[in-house]
């Protein structure tokens, strides 16, 4: 894992100067979480010992949005805050104009619409800053909301869990109906192992999820931090629903070869656009996962459609030897 301080020197320009002071309130505001103004960095920087005007910290920040290293937002409340995108994945903001107070999220369908936008207009986009304004749940009803502030990346990776234990559920479903169906001793034995590998990873993944909850037992009851629609049942679901249609041996191998893509494709796009983070990794993993499976399911329909050829050729020349 890179250490902020090479983060840093890789982002500088080139030609660029070093400067003491300037790394040293990158690290310091590094090790923050949360978003701060350049008053709050100076208070922080007092309370460790440091010396810095609020001018040479307000410059510092806005090197570093500049940079890439921090994202400048704007809550309504007339303070400019910071916070850093170094192993923080990128994310959206709901302001409540009533407290001031932000919620994060992430949701595929955003960052969807973005790209689409952008890549009709031929724009290259660098930072994308998306902020929502209304009231907040406790300044409309009045009920409390838990207390403290929970890390993005621990949002992150309760999500990452969340979504990879509804695929791996899913998954679970859809290779123990194939395994019903198929009728190929060798297809239905690699529809009943991938249904048990699924049902180990599930385990493992379930196990990982109650650590987390044993960490902070008040998570599970923070909103939800990643958004993505397309996962939400799982990413077999569709797939089970067409077994139940009426589907031969084939047709089940191609509808887990189709999901298998789908879900391999999906882990891995938005694992590899996080940065380094629990949450990256969860989905890194699974995107590996995944392309196993892919690839014995693609292994597999090769070699039923190779039999079938061989036993349809075998048929024919029985039939013509009859003939004759």
């Amino acid at each position: 894992m890179e250490a902020p301080s090479a983060f840093v020197d890789r982002l500088r320009p080139a030609g660029g100067k070093r400067s003491s002071k300037r790394d040293l309130i990158v690290n310091v505001f590094l090790r923050q979480e949360g978003h701060l103004s350049a008053d709050d960095l100076v208070d922080v920087l007092r309370r460790e010992g440091h010396k810095s005007s609020r001018a040479t910290v307000y410059r510092t920040l806005q090197w570093m949005a500049d940079a890439g290293i921090a994202r400048k937002v704007d809550f309504g409340d007339g303070r400019t805050r910071f916070e850093h995108s170094y192993r923080h994945p990128r994310h959206f903001h709901l302001i409540c104009k009533g407290c001031n107070r932000s919620s994060e999220f992430l949701s595929s369908d955003v960052e969807a619409l973005i790209e689409e936008i952008a890549d009709v207009r031929g724009f290259a986009i660098g930072q994308s800053v998306v902020q929502i304004y209304g009231r907040c749940d406790e300044c409309r009803t009045g009920r409390r909301r838990a207390a403290g502030e929970v890390p993005v990346e621990r949002l992150f990776a309760r999500d990452a869990l969340r979504i990879a234990i509804q695929t791996e559920r899913s998954g679970l479903d859809f290779y123990s109906r194939a395994a019903r169906i198929t009728k190929d001793a060798r297809g239905r034995r690699v529809f009943r192992k991938l249904a048990a590998e699924e049902q180990e990873h599930l385990g493992k993944l379930e196990a990982r999820y109650a650590e987390l909850l044993a960490e902070d037992p008040e998570l599970e009851s923070r909103p939800t931090f990643l958004f993505f629609k397309g996962a939400a049942s799982g990413l077999f679901a569709a797939g089970a629903e067409e077994l139940d249609k009426g589907a031969d041996d084939r047709q089940a191998l191609r509808i887990g070869i189709r999901c298998e893509r789908g879900s391999h494709r999906f882990f891995k796009r938005y694992g590899e656009r996080f940065e380094d983070s629990e949450g990256k990794r969860i989905f890194l993993e699974f995107a590996d996962e995944e392309r196993e499976h892919l690839e014995l399911l693609i292994r597999e329909y090769r070699s039923l459609a190779a039999r079938q050829s061989r036993a349809r050729s075998k048929a024919k020349a029985r039939a013509h030897r009859a003939d004759t």
